[in-house]
């Protein structure tokens, strides 16, 4: 009977000790995933964390909400896929693969360390849309004027570090004024919501659509010289004009001025915006709904 006793006494103490070990891993894995609210360092850290104890060659995260895919490592043929979500907010999808299957031990053990991942990508997908609604505009969901004063800063940098051209495009509508007198400013939003869809649906996927303000847009060209840029404004300028917008009973036609301008060695991002500025100016005054280029 007491070898019995100290049989059952034994299997408990080596319980608690795995269900210590098991708890240790979770602290040391939710303290390290403290440190960062970007995606691609939480899932870092976290493989980084569970590797010695689910041993995986590749890794894939994909969030669709932020346009985001993160891979490392070598995706192999064996793989485990998990939907994260919490509180029906979805959190996008990992996925591990290695060459051999995953134990159904190992399995449990990594949907037990998921647990920890969850909270801090919340974490993260709440500062991200935070950032996100910061630098959109909320009419026409393009970026506002404060993203491109940060970006055009970036590229303008970028361009010069890699010796490429950089190109933009001021944008703006003409007459606006006269639809929100004739139709009313709900009109006038419309337009301006359409109009931001036509642009972002037009431009190539390394540029940017941002509205300046008012009615005026404007879209970042990277890697793009002046004539380049000028036949991009040209087939904007001419997609605009072949789109119809109806409100209500009514059918109006929408053109717009553009202004473009080429980065110089010289330039400021001040000196760059006032040339492109002035050039949609120029065009408004030879007669709209024509692009001109500032030098």
């Amino acid at each position: 009977m007491r070898d019995k006793a100290a049989d059952l006494a034994i299997v408990s103490n080596k319980t608690f000790e795995a269900s210590t070990a098991v708890n240790l891993h979770h602290y040391d894995i939710s303290s390290a995933l403290q440190t960062s609210l970007e995606f691609n360092e939480l899932i870092s850290i976290f493989c980084n964390k569970i590797q010695n104890t689910i041993p995986h060659n590749g890794v894939e995260y994909i969030n669709e909400e932020f346009d985001l895919e993160f891979k490392r490592g070598v995706m192999a043929r064996h793989s485990c896929n998990y939907a994260l979500k919490v509180e029906e907010q979805q959190l996008g999808e990992l996925k591990l693969t290695r060459s051999n299957r995953f134990s159904k031990d190992e399995l449990k053990m990594l949907e037990s360390l998921l647990c920890c991942l969850i909270y801090p990508l919340r974490n993260a997908t709440l500062f991200q849309q935070a950032l996100k609604m910061a630098f959109t505009d909320p009419l026409t969901k393009t970026n506002n004027r404060t993203a491109f004063n940060d970006c055009l800063l970036r590229e303008i940098k970028r361009a010069h570090r890699n010796s490429q051209h950089l190109s933009v495009i001021f944008v703006d509508v003409d007459h606006f004024k006269h639809i929100n007198d004739d139709y009313g400013h709900a009109c006038g939003d419309l337009a301006l919501s359409s109009l931001a869809g036509w642009l972002k649906d037009m431009v190539r996927g390394s540029d940017a659509v941002f509205r300046y303000g008012g009615e005026e847009f404007v879209i970042l060209l990277s890697d793009t010289d002046i004539d380049g840029a000028m036949v991009i404004g040209e087939r904007i300028r001419a997609d605009i004009e072949s789109h119809t917008l109806a409100y209500g009973m009514d059918v109006l036609n929408l053109t717009a001025s553009l202004g473009v301008a080429a980065l110089k060695g010289s330039d400021s991002p001040e000196s760059l915006i006032k040339r492109a500025d002035a050039a949609m100016y120029q065009a408004k005054q030879r007669g709209r709904n024509r692009v001109e280029v500032g030098y």
